[in-house]
């Protein structure tokens, strides 16, 4: 297989899998797609400035601002200044928030965990998408300059 092939194939499985969560978040009502993926962030149990879901999930700044800002006024989410990070926000779920973050993931969850189980070597299969990740990442900064 040449590159062309092995890229195209892999852009078609992305995207597929991708549409797999979008539709998952259309039965589930949401507003958009990136509202799913910024409450799968959140619900980790980690803390997260706004700016790194951004980064870490490929949403856009003002996409996210209004989803979190639309998330705060619902109670589902608080907002925090981080020491010495003038413009950046820690982005935390309220209780009520955690609540509503795992009636939404919680049958995502356990899809994920049935596929999960019949992925062979999943460390492997991360590290070399990671990698190509990485790799893939020189095309942007070569596209910046």
């Amino acid at each position: 297989m040449d590159e062309r092939i092995f890229f195209y194939k892999l852009g078609k499985l992305v995207y597929q899998i991708d549409g797999v969560y979008e539709q998952y978040g259309k039965r589930c009502n949401l507003a958009s797609p990136n509202l799913l993926w910024i409450l799968y962030a959140l619900n980790d149990g980690e803390p997260h400035s706004q700016k790194q879901i951004c980064e870490d999930w490929d949403i856009p700044r003002s996409t996210a601002n209004t989803i979190i800002k639309d998330l705060e006024s619902s109670g589902y989410l608080s907002l925090s200044q981080i020491k010495g990070k003038r413009r950046e926000l820690l982005v935390s779920l309220t209780p009520r928030g955690k609540k509503y973050a795992d009636g939404i993931l919680s049958d995502l969850y356990k899809r994920e965990k049935e596929i999960y189980a019949e992925i062979e070597s999943p460390e492997a299969l991360l590290s070399v998408l990671e990698n190509l990740a990485a790799n893939m990442q020189k095309i942007a900064a070569k596209g910046d300059k």
